[in-house]
């Protein structure tokens, strides 16, 4: 990896450690290996979301090229949210792509997705699926979002309703995670859910 990368991201990985933010829990970044190519972040759910009181991992790897274009940024920790891939992980965010600027940091990337989680933009959407329940029926949005976070970053417990449904598709003997995904994607309609399931 180039020197001025490296330089950068050691500097960066220290005022990110130093940040106010990380005092208060709120970003974190650790090393995948020492040569500073890969890290792990974690930023926690904002406040007054459906993603409040989870933690959620982040993939982040460094490019040679680095200040000059972003690091390559996923989700690791499941979410369910209009430009986050429920599957993938993958995040549809300017900074990212196109508007990455060489003065931008890893303190503002992290700052950046956790506003996102706050402020998503559904008419960019990089899970249409997500987008459209977003859009056509946000109170079904924001259980679905809030149960994904109690499933997969530790939030706290959320409607005993989608649970009661999961349950029941889990004793007939379905994977937790396919039927997870399954209801979510399908308005959360038992019939169709089975179906789709069976299908697969």
């Amino acid at each position: 990896m180039a020197n001025i990368a490296v330089q950068r991201i050691k500097r960066e990985f220290k005022e990110v450690l130093k940040s106010e933010e990380t005092s208060k829990n709120q970003i974190k970044v650790d090393l995948v290996d020492e040569n500073f190519t890969e890290l792990r972040g974690e930023i926690a759910g904002p406040p007054d979301t459906p993603y409040e009181g989870g933690r959620y991992q982040l993939e982040i790897k460094i490019p040679e090229t680095y200040p000059f274009n972003p690091p390559k940024v996923r989700f690791i920790t499941k979410i369910w949210h209009p430009n986050i891939s429920s599957v993938t992980g993958a995040i549809c965010l300017d900074i990212l792509k196109d508007q990455w600027a060489a003065a931008m940091t890893l303190r503002t990337v992290l700052l950046s997705l956790q506003a996102l989680l706050a402020a998503a933009e559904p008419d960019d959407p990089q899970d249409a699926v997500v987008a459209n329940q977003y859009k056509q029926n946000p109170e079904m949005f924001k259980q679905t979002a809030r149960l994904w976070a109690h499933v997969y970053a530790g939030a706290p417990v959320s409607s005993p309703e989608y649970t009661k449904k999961i349950e029941n598709l889990c004793a007939m003997g379905f994977d937790r995670n396919a039927v997870i995904v399954t209801l979510s994607s399908k308005s959360w309609d038992v019939e169709t859910a089975t179906e789709l399931l069976l299908s697969n």
